[in-house]
């Protein structure tokens, strides 16, 4: 009895499934984020990086991961919440880059990192942001960023990871964070 496929048959199935396997493992590789180089830290000048809200300065030599990406954004986005101030004066350098303005900390007000901020097209609208049992709505207006640090600009502060909402004061006390654990908490966040 004769086999119901001939050998070219075969073999183009075989091609085919090929084909699939490494188009579907370059999707898979095109979802994940991977840093886009280094730079080197500077030892800031003296009083030239603010450590308000437990800021780190760069360090002289040190070098720091820089990114143009951030993983994908889903319904429920994992995410690192820092903490930041937007007012003038605050750790947070110049003006938030959305209105060139900067917010009082008991504004609920965020930076994304580059990724996620998306060359401004989030800037001004709001997120959801959920963390300790409690979720908050806050307005983008600024960028966290992830491809360049350790210079005037950047407040001699290193670039930030990939996965950050840095929120003002106002999102952690909605948050309901005991004033002791501000800094960083794993969270989940989503457009508004």
């Amino acid at each position: 009895m004769k086999g119901f496929l001939s050998k070219s048959s075969i073999k183009m199935i075989l091609v085919g499934v090929i084909v699939f396997v490494v188009i579907c493992s370059n999707i898979v590789e095109a979802q994940k984020c991977r840093p886009s180089g280094r730079v080197r830290g500077k030892k800031p000048p003296p009083g030239q990086c603010n450590t308000q809200d437990d800021s780190d300065c760069c360090k002289e030599g040190e070098m720091y991961k820089v990114y143009k990406c951030s993983p994908p954004i889903t319904q429920n986005t994992k995410a690192y919440l820092t903490l930041n101030s937007f007012e003038k004066g605050g750790d947070g350098g110049g003006p938030s880059e959305c209105d060139n303005s900067y917010h009082s900390d008991d504004t609920p007000v965020v930076a994304l990192s580059t990724g996620w901020f998306n060359n401004e097209s989030r800037c001004l609208k709001n997120i959801t942001i959920n963390g300790n049992g409690q979720s908050v709505v806050a307005m983008v207006v600024d960028e966290c960023d992830s491809r360049r640090g350790c210079d005037a600009d950047h407040d001699y502060q290193p670039p930030c990871p990939n996965n950050i909402v840095d929120a003002s004061k106002a999102v952690w006390k909605a948050l309901g964070i005991s004033r002791d654990d501000w800094g960083g908490l794993d969270i989940t966040w989503s457009d508004a």
